[in-house]
């Protein structure tokens, strides 16, 4: 008998329509060339690259999961929801992720204003680094330090410039962790707390309110990402088992935004199958011969 290798899935990426660096049809030809059976694109509060990368995928054996990550807050703590399998014409997650996103343009426009004051740096500098449609955030006010010379790279910005203790940062206005998971349920989506342990901030939420996330409707929780702390993942992996939820695994792919490389981590055929079973809103899209199908 001959062992067949287990799925090769990867369940969060970004693509220039937030702040990856590549067209979504790149990204499904990189995670292509990358062996991937399965991969999800998970742009930040928007749905926008879906028919791009559908249309990518028909011709390749892998299949698509159309997702997005949602921004959510307690206090001044960021909490990022991913979202599998939604319906992206629900009223209310239209309604949500577009002011997500005018508060993101906003605000990245006032921290620019204020870096201005200091460094040789315009709107019109951060605009150039962000594709048509794109949502505007920090990560293209980084890709403008770096084009200034100002930072060396996007990750020197982030540790520089950018960094909550600068003074140019503010945090940008987002519903509650709760609030998200109800949004991602209500349209039909199944949702994932994406790198819950990461190491600048720990572990994101506490068992109280997972609990309460739970109840709403939480899906499971990305354990294996490159930012998660081994003690943190051993919590995780308690909650998991504790209240039931499947635990997923994922790059956090950017193109040449960040170092994660496709297929870094990978998510298990059994995590995969709950979301497509539990998912109402939309369904994956198998291109020819995946093994997914």
């Amino acid at each position: 008998m001959v062992d067949v290798p287990d799925p090769f899935i990867d369940l969060h990426a970004h693509s220039s329509v937030s702040d990856g660096t590549e067209r979504p049809a790149a990204l499904v030809a990189a995670a292509a060339a990358a062996g991937l059976d399965g991969v999800a694109l998970t742009d930040h509060d928007t749905t926008a690259g879906w028919d791009e990368a559908i249309a990518a995928v028909r011709d390749r054996p892998m299949t698509l999961v159309p997702g997005l990550e949602l921004s959510t807050r307690v206090g001044y703590r960021s909490v990022h929801v991913l979202g599998y399998l939604v319906d992206p014409s629900d009223p209310g997650l239209v309604e949500e992720t577009t002011r997500i996103r005018d508060g993101r343009f906003a605000r990245a426009r006032r921290m620019v204003d204020r870096i201005g004051r200091d460094h040789p740096i315009t709107w019109d500098d951060v605009i150039a680094q962000a594709s048509d449609g794109a949502t505007i955030g920090r990560p293209h006010i980084a890709d403008a330090l770096v084009a200034r010379g100002l930072e060396p790279d996007r990750s020197a910005a982030f540790r520089g410039i950018l960094h909550p203790a600068s003074g140019y940062y503010e945090p940008h206005d987002a519903p509650t962790p709760l609030r998200g998971v109800e949004l991602i349920r209500a349209a039909g989506g199944v949702p994932v707390i994406a790198h819950p342990a990461a190491s600048s901030r720990g572990i994101v939420i506490d068992e109280p309110a997972l609990r309460e996330l739970v109840d709403a409707g939480l899906g499971g929780l990305e354990v294996d990402h490159r930012e998660n702390l081994a003690h943190g993942k051993r919590t995780l992996l308690d909650w998991a088992e504790r209240y039931g939820l499947f635990v997923t695994g994922s790059s956090d792919y950017h193109g040449t935004g960040k170092p994660n490389r496709f297929g870094e981590h990978r998510t298990a055929r059994v995590s995969f199958d709950a979301i497509v079973e539990q998912a109402t809103g939309s369904a994956p899209v198998h291109g020819a011969g995946s093994r997914l199908a």
